[in-house]
């Protein structure tokens, strides 16, 4: 989810949530091996045993269309730490498909078997490479396709988002349509979609038949979801001061441009006000402000 779970909400997230592992925002590779900078950049848990301060693994994403180009840089992330890959090839945005990347790929399911084939061949064994995937681009004429490709090509498990390119993110997602991929491979498969409360995790594990799930916006959007959804329970495990503090802790993260950490926010408070009334009071008092110091001062004021 580029430009929504960057190291800062990654550390904010795990500290409260119950995740097995996470994935960086995707790092775009096209002719060149990348710096390091750029790997330390989208994932400074390299500098921590590739773990967020909480212990959450975190799994280093590329998005690209160059087999030797992504197999170098694959090995350069382990090489700094990186505990596993993940290729991207879900992502709708306009942009990338252009240059062909992410979910565009997906009608040519031979060059998705090679990318990761290539990756999984340069990598050291014991390090998991995987994927993630739509149903398809504008249809859905090779989601078993690419599946197999996928697992043919050595993956450990794939990730499917149980919609296509032309869906986007509109509801609903077809958990159903992953039943007849997870019954096909012998890897895991792993759901992703629409998934935002336990009783929505609950739903898509009986139509995909998938045991294992992909939390992305909905864990934003509430941060103890997978705290819920392993206790079975819809009812909130965390207090609103609770959730205050998480605030304050993103905002004293680490930023380039004060103007652009208090747009990321305030992005992040007006999706917890889907689900959080107090967020939405909230998000009245601060939507003027530009200064950290200010933002903080009212959640400050805020808590009981």
């Amino acid at each position: 989810m580029e430009g929504l779970t960057d190291p800062i909400m990654r550390d904010v997230l795990t500290s409260v949530g119950s995740f097995d592992w996470c994935v960086t925002e995707f790092i775009r590779v096209t002719d060149s091996i990348l710096p390091d900078h750029i790997y330390h950049s989208y994932c400074p848990e390299l500098n921590n045993d590739g773990k967020t301060a909480a212990g959450t693994p975190v799994h280093v994403q590329f998005l690209g269309n160059n087999p030797d180009m992504l197999a170098a840089n694959a090995v350069r992330a382990v090489e700094l730490g990186a505990p596993a890959i993940d290729l991207n090839f879900g992502c709708p945005a306009k942009t990338v498909n252009r240059h062909r990347g992410g979910s565009v790929l997906l009608d040519e399911p031979e060059v998705v078997h090679e990318l990761v084939k290539a990756v999984r061949d340069a990598v050291p064994t014991h390090i998991p490479v995987s994927a993630k995937m739509r149903l398809g681009y504008m249809d859905r004429n090779f989601t078993m396709e690419n599946a197999h490709a996928i697992e043919d090509a050595g993956a450990a498990w794939v990730t499917v988002h149980a919609r296509t390119k032309a869906d986007g993110y509109t509801p609903p997602a077809f958990w159903d349509l992953l039943h007849p991929i997870r019954e096909s491979l012998n890897i895991n498969v792993i759901a992703n979609g629409e998934i935002w409360t336990n009783a929505n995790a609950k739903q898509c594990q009986l139509e995909s038949g998938c045991e294992d799930l992909m939390i992305g916006r909905g864990a934003v959007t509430t941060p103890d979801l997978t705290q819920c959804i392993r206790k079975n329970t819809d009812e909130a495990l965390i207090t609103w001061n609770e959730l205050l503090g998480l605030q304050i802790r993103f905002l004293n993260g680490s930023y380039k441009k004060e103007m652009n950490m208090v747009g990321r926010y305030k992005q992040w408070l007006g999706m917890m006000s889907k689900h959080y009334p107090e967020a939405k009071a909230l998000w009245d008092e601060v939507k003027r402000l530009k200064k950290i110091d200010e933002v903080v001062e009212k959640l400050n004021l805020s808590k009981n």
